[in-house]
């Protein structure tokens, strides 16, 4: 099995300023086969950083405000997502303060694409562990390592989309996800809210979710969003 594999369907959101940067990033880490979004400020990534991103790329020098004290905040926050510090500058007293702020690495730029994903690996493979490749709601199952879905004792296949589509849902259970977030998440494309991709999307994963002698699991809520599971 491929080491990789474990770290099937993390969440990365890349924070960073320079709009050549951050499309190089946002390439680099989905050929790598991970899920990212971006965006080029600390107000968007507040909104952004949610249950079920498992680590963000942050630059320190952004237009609205200084990445160190955005991180600092994150932590008090008692927020333990992974942090890995993107910056030009390379002193060992900031290296210090940026490792004292709550981040888990610290990576000076330039730098190479390969080293920022092999870090990137390492920062998973450290916090990985069994429980969180499986993803339960009630009486679905969804392993990340073996991409596998089960309701109850009934395997369901899925389409790959779906399947992230699923695992987004399921990584809030019981909270309502927005289109936007499903565009960002599971597209990476906030446009994607502006054609009817989503709503075919949910309306095949939920054919497929649907078994006659079980209660509905995947819900709409009108003008909002889309729900796995009760509300909690």
């Amino acid at each position: 099995m491929n080491p990789e594999d474990d770290q099937a369907m993390a969440q990365i959101l890349i924070v960073e300023d320079q709009p050549n940067l951050l499309r190089s990033l946002l390439q680099a880490v989905q050929e790598a086969g991970l899920q990212a979004v971006g965006t080029d400020s600390l107000k968007h990534a507040s909104e952004l950083c949610r249950p079920g991103i498992d680590l963000i790329v942050l630059d320190l020098m952004l237009p609205d405000g200084n990445g160190l004290d955005w991180l600092k905040q994150l932590r008090a926050t008692g927020q333990r997502v992974l942090v890995l510090v993107l910056t030009a500058r390379d002193a060992v007293d900031d290296r210090i303060a940026g490792l004292d702020s709550g981040a888990d690495d610290y990576l000076i730029k330039p730098f190479a694409l390969n080293e920022l994903l092999a870090r990137i690996r390492a920062l998973l493979r450290r916090d990985q562990s069994p429980s969180s490749l499986v993803l339960t709601v009630a009486d679905v199952r969804l392993d990340l390592l073996n991409r596998t879905v089960h309701r109850g004792s009934v395997r369901i296949e899925l389409p790959q989309k779906q399947f992230e589509l699923l695992a987004c849902l399921m990584r809030q259970p019981g909270e309502i996800v927005s289109r936007q977030q499903i565009a960002d998440t599971v597209w990476n494309d906030p446009a994607a809210t502006w054609t009817n991709v989503i709503e075919v999307q949910i309306n095949q994963l939920r054919r497929r979710l649907h078994l006659a002698e079980l209660p509905a699991i995947l819900h709409t809520v009108r003008g909002k969003g889309y729900q796995v599971g009760g509300p909690r």
